[in-house]
């Protein structure tokens, strides 16, 4: 396991070594730098993760690897160490295996586009923070990866530079995940001042020791983690910069925005468990924020025009279900769906590059149809991805992972959050094959051709198998670093699997219904004025854009705009016009004129008799 450090320096030579060659190398040089990095780095995780579960099986539950000292100001020292569980463990998988996936089909889908090895420059350090932020040891640590992780991100959504829109919705990226950046700060302040050590296994232990359950002190750091988490993982109210992310290539949003970065919220909760468990109250608004969350996410995907912004809306709500396990304290059910997530959505997002390509970058899903006899293979993956995500029963991995979550709500006492995750589950299953039966089904209207080569379909395939019941059957190694799930009776778990298979199924056939054929009913629907109206509020994520517009653009413009002649400036130059002015006025008096001075030197008098008279 000493060379766990391999999985962050062999991404980091890739991103050096690319970002070094400036564009001069060949696409062959560039794939085979970027991707083989990626899998020198899984092939490195499959190896520490066998050494790690063999040790783990002979009670060695953590393993530390020490590389040098960060900094040191006094007595406050920060290690560059790195931390090995079952957490960090199955996050790393996560990563650096679906992360090479990703990357191969990258060289296929990003051939012929310029700036081809920028991209993998991008991507190998977004894959070296993403790994600093998972295996760090401590706080400080963790937050240069989240940091990184930022970085990369936006730089890949304005990957295509050329185009403002893209530098719009990456400068929005930055800004709102920053927010929440600023929050995690502050919890490491708070964190820091009271307990007097940002190590994470530390502040498990000092926390109980020092503070008690609900002090306002671990409630407002909790709150602080909470706000990072929210930013990072696009969850209300910090969620509006997932949609518009979808502006960069289709790797990029399978990679960043559906299998890690948007996942590194719901593993901070996860790692720093011991400090929420002692804010209940904040707990419980973790879950309440991942239920608001996974239903206003569903309504909006379900009117959504554009494939890849469904699939964002459906990221959205899908963490937001992790967030709910996380307030139910449903933890590995959270860490669970997290995998499985992983592989149906960076199927569903690859899959939608390829139709994206096959449909000559047209992204409008009225605009395609009938696509499932020229690209069969896509469709299989559509249709596999698309049921994972609904939760289709025994067939899919999302149908396991999604169940262990709602029965940890059930056990757990809360219902209404149990009863939130039935209807996004409904909304889940209906408009994800909405979208399936547009693309796939009815009039051919566009004329598609299908993917080739190895590096087109061997992800594809391996993802697809993985979200499949086979991927369920991985089980993460949780047992000993999250708390134990509260276990549902069997009679209920089985009630509950019935009744949210038979809730999915039906999101489906009411898909079938509205979307195969005339869709004459559901025509109806959206032409009429209350149709349009929630078409409209939906389609613009409830208005939380116009919102935000408002209350913090616009004032900001307004502010900027009135700074711009920079007013401290033009008080700063008032003492000089008056004396201008001051001048200018005693110039005009001396004009050599005697009635003008008479003239002076009586109304003078008079002013003084004035003032003696006063007096």
């Amino acid at each position: 396991m000493n060379l766990l450090y391999l999985t962050i320096l062999f991404p980091l030579i890739g991103f050096l070594l690319l970002a070094f060659s400036r564009g001069r190398w060949s696409e062959n040089t560039s794939a085979t730098i970027g991707v083989g990095s990626i899998g020198l780095a899984a092939v490195t995780t499959i190896y520490v993760g066998i050494n790690f579960l063999s040790q783990k099986a002979a009670g060695v539950e953590v393993f530390n690897q020490h590389l040098w000292n960060w900094m040191q100001v006094g007595d406050f020292g920060i290690p560059v160490t790195l931390t090995l569980d079952g957490l960090s463990m199955t996050m790393l998988s996560v990563v650096t295996g679906v992360g090479f996936f990703i990357h191969m089909f990258a060289s296929w889908y990003m051939r012929g586009e310029e700036g081809y090895s920028r991209f993998f420059a991008y991507t190998n350090l977004f894959i070296a923070s993403m790994v600093v932020l998972v295996l760090a040891d401590n706080l400080l640590l963790m937050y240069l990866g989240w940091e990184g992780v930022g970085l990369c991100s936006y730089l890949l959504i304005g990957f295509y530079y050329t185009h403002p829109a893209n530098g719009a919705a990456a400068m929005k990226a930055f800004i709102v995940t920053r927010v929440g950046d600023v929050f995690l700060a502050f919890a490491l302040f708070i964190l820091y001042r009271e307990l007097g050590t940002l190590n994470i296994r530390e502040l498990m232990i000092l926390a109980p020791q020092k503070l008690a359950v609900g002090d306002t002190t671990i409630t407002w750091a909790t709150l602080m983690l909470l706000g990072g988490a929210v930013g990072k993982s696009a969850q209300l109210p910090l969620q509006t910069w997932l949609a518009d992310a979808m502006a960069g290539p289709t790797p990029v949003s399978a990679l960043i925005h559906a299998a890690t970065m948007v996942t590194a919220g719901v593993y901070l909760i996860a790692r720093t468990h011991g400090l929420f468990l002692m804010a209940p109250e904040i707990l419980h608004l973790v879950g309440i924020i991942g239920a608001v969350t996974l239903v206003l996410a569903g309504f909006a995907a379900l009117v959504q025009t554009d494939i890849k912004r469904v699939l964002a809306y459906s990221t959205m709500s899908q963490i937001g279900y992790m967030f709910l396990a996380l307030g139910v304290q449903a933890w590995d059910a959270a860490i669970f769906h997290l995998m499985t997530h992983a592989f149906f959505k960076a199927l569903l997002f690859l899959s939608s590059g390829s139709v994206i390509l096959a449909c000559h970058h047209e992204q409008n899903i009225f605009k395609m149809g009938g696509l499932r006899k020229s690209i069969p293979l896509v469709y299989i993956c559509f249709l596999v991805g698309g049921a994972a995500l609904s939760a289709l029963p025994i067939i899919t991995a999302g149908f396991f992972s999604k169940d262990e979550i709602l029965a940890g709500a059930l056990a757990n006492g809360h219902l209404n959050l149990m009863i939130a995750g039935l209807v996004g589950a409904f909304m889940t299953s209906l408009y994800t094959f909405r979208m399936i039966f547009i693309v796939f089904h009815g009039e051919e209207k566009i004329k598609a051709h299908a993917g080739k080569g190895i590096t087109h379909h061997l992800p594809l395939l391996v993802l697809l198998v993985l979200s499949t019941f086979i991927g369920a059957m991985i089980v993460p190694p949780l047992k000993g670093v999250l708390p134990d799930t509260t276990e549902l009776a069997h009679g209920h778990v089985l009630t509950l699997e019935i009744t949210s298979g038979v809730i999915a199924i039906a999101g489906i056939l009411l898909a079938a219904a509205l979307y195969l054929g005339k869709r004459s009913l559901v025509n109806s629907i959206a032409k009429s004025a209350p149709g349009r109206f929630f078409t409209t509020w939906w389609f613009h994520a409830w208005g939380f854009d116009w919102l935000y517009d408002m209350i913090f653009v616009k004032p900001y413009l307004l502010v900027a705009k009135i700074l711009q002649r920079d007013p401290l400036n033009s008080m700063m130059n008032l003492p000089a016009l008056f004396a201008r002015l001051g001048n200018r006025g005693l110039t005009l008096s001396e004009n050599g004129q005697v009635r003008w001075y008479v003239a002076s030197m009586g109304l003078g008098a008079v002013v003084v008799l004035a003032l003696l008279l006063v007096i």
